[in-house]
């Protein structure tokens, strides 16, 4: 019975605070077709035709060209050509990439590089099996499993070498016979007449060409020069990772994500091969200690050290001792498209999130799931407005997933880091232990976290009821005037954590995924 009435206070204060919301506060309209045409200057070029024909010295029989073989691109590139369609990647360097994140698919990632068939590419490059994360805080430590018991055995998540992963999906995208990978910079898009046919780019010798096709996706990731003219570009730099790599080092946990809730701000680890832990110290703001002065050094020693688990103590400074630290800027920008007939953006270069969960490859791999059966149905692409239509309908079809992952990554980070508020300090030491009660308060918040179960509502709910078990613990058994005011401050800082990311996600599509086109839901008969 004294579950019922808590689960019932649960969710009329969280019905109760979303009806409050959404009534009083009105989502922006956004007046960007003048700032549209400024940047689209920038990154576009007008081609003049004849007869309404483009021209030029080398026309492409494209069918799509990618910009981009990264995750997204690469994944693309052979999920289409596997479909059939003539595809033409361009990516600036296809030499193995060297970066220190994207290197965790989480589960649900993990199931949609299975449905692209491209489960392989994560053998043969010594990638890891990820069962869950630990979660450590002040000496405590609690485990949390992937709910993994209605899948197949091999479903789990993934770790390992970006690079070794890229280039296996480079080798199984190239192995098509209609996709051709080639090595150029993308200079600037092609338009005429407000429809984007094409790109132009520079080959690795500098030759300057021109390629068309009826549809352009680009995938040139975080540092896009692209984007300008196909999206609302707010690009938010939350704080930035310190990377390292800890050699012959044994977890606590084997098999698991490591995440310590350090001070000010959280602690990273997971396995990405046999003899490495790839370690990622998040630094807020957009400065790092200077590497060069000896500042990060110290700083690591001191303040982040002490903080860890003693398992990996010595291989910490150790790695700290080796010098080979590498910092990047955590970005983080909500999907704002200007939809554009002939165009479309995908991966880091159109949605970005914190990478504290390690959701960007699953949202990713998503995406690329949503737009392949959409663009199944239709065989000729040269059908300008019949394909603005069905690539308009990806925007919405893709919400759900992607921006429930992308809310739990910023509303997560926020309440991982320390705060001398006490209303925060609650807030994070009630996520910690609610989540260690373990049953359904761990299983649901991990299935948002692993893309098993990316409901946004499910979302909302547990947040929420980690706000409310916090006020609980506060007010019982005696209630004080000061502990109720930090619960009431608890309430009302989930709310203000929360609801501003939802805001910038789209409250109606992310919730009301119902409302697509009818020519979507019953699309064209083979």
């Amino acid at each position: 019975m004294a579950d019922q009435c808590i689960l019932g206070c649960i969710l009329a204060t969280l019905f109760g605070l979303f009806a409050i919301y959404y009534l009083v506060i009105k989502k922006k309209v956004q007046s960007a077709n003048k700032y549209l045409l400024e940047a689209r200057s920038e990154s576009v070029n007008s081609i003049a035709t004849t007869n309404g024909e483009c021209r030029s010295g080398n026309v492409s029989d494209a069918d799509v060209i990618i910009v981009g073989a990264g995750v997204a691109g690469a994944a693309l590139a052979h999920t289409l050509g596997k479909d059939g369609r003539r595809v033409r990647v361009i990516e600036r360097d296809l030499t193995e990439p060297d970066r220190i994140v994207g290197e965790l698919l989480q589960p649900g990632g993990y199931l949609k590089l299975v449905e692209l068939g491209l489960e392989d590419c994560v053998t043969k490059i010594d990638a890891q099996r990820v069962n869950g994360y630990a979660l450590f805080k002040d000496g405590k430590h609690a485990q949390l499993s992937y709910p993994l018991e209605k899948f197949h055995s091999d479903v789990a998540g993934r770790s390992f070498h970006n690079g070794r992963f890229i280039q296996r999906m480079r080798e199984k995208a190239a192995s098509l016979p209609n996709v051709q990978l080639e090595q150029g910079t993308v200079t600037s898009l092609v338009e005429e007449k407000g429809t984007i046919r094409g790109v132009q780019y520079k080959t690795k010798d500098g030759q300057e060409l021109t390629s068309f096709a009826p549809l352009t996706i680009v995938c040139d990731g975080c540092f896009s020069n692209l984007r300008r003219s196909l999206c609302n570009p707010k690009v938010d730099v939350p704080s930035c990772f310190v990377g390292m790599v800890l050699e012959n080092c044994q977890l606590p946990y084997a098999n698991h994500g490591h995440v310590i809730l350090g001070d000010p701000s959280p602690i990273l680890m997971y396995p990405i091969s046999g003899t490495e832990v790839r370690c990622l110290v998040d630094v807020p703001g957009q400065k790092v200690p200077s590497i060069s002065s000896g500042e990060m050094e110290k700083y690591l020693k001191t303040v982040v050290a002490p903080q860890l688990p003693p398992e990996v103590y010595n291989a910490f400074l150790a790695a700290v001792d080796k010098g080979n630290i590498r910092t990047m800027p955590n970005r983080s920008m909500p999907a704002a498209p200007y939809p554009t007939p002939g165009a479309l953006l995908m991966g880091d270069a159109f949605n970005m999130r914190h990478p504290l969960t390690g959701g960007g490859m699953t949202v990713a791999l998503s995406d690329i799931v949503v737009l392949r059966n959409l663009l199944r149905p239709l065989h000729d692409l040269h059908d300008a407005p019949i394909l603005c239509k069905y690539l308009e309908s990806f925007y919405t079809l893709r919400k759900p997933v992607a921006s429930t992952i992308n809310t739990l990554a910023g509303a997560l980070y926020k309440v991982f880091c320390a705060s001398p508020d006490q209303a925060r300090k609650e807030m994070r030491d009630a996520c910690f232990d609610y989540l260690s009660l373990g049953g359904v308060f761990s299983e649901g918040p991990v299935s948002l976290l692993s893309g098993l179960n990316p409901r946004p509502l499910s979302l909302v709910v547990h947040f929420f009821a980690v706000a409310v078990y916090g006020v609980g613990r506060l007010i019982l058994p005696f209630p004080s005037p000061k502990r109720i005011w930090i619960g009431a401050r608890l309430i009302l800082g989930a709310s203000g954590i929360i609801f501003p990311i939802i805001r910038a996600e789209g409250v109606r599509q992310m919730f009301f995924p119902a409302t697509i086109p009818a020519y979507y839901r019953a699309p064209p008969v083979k």
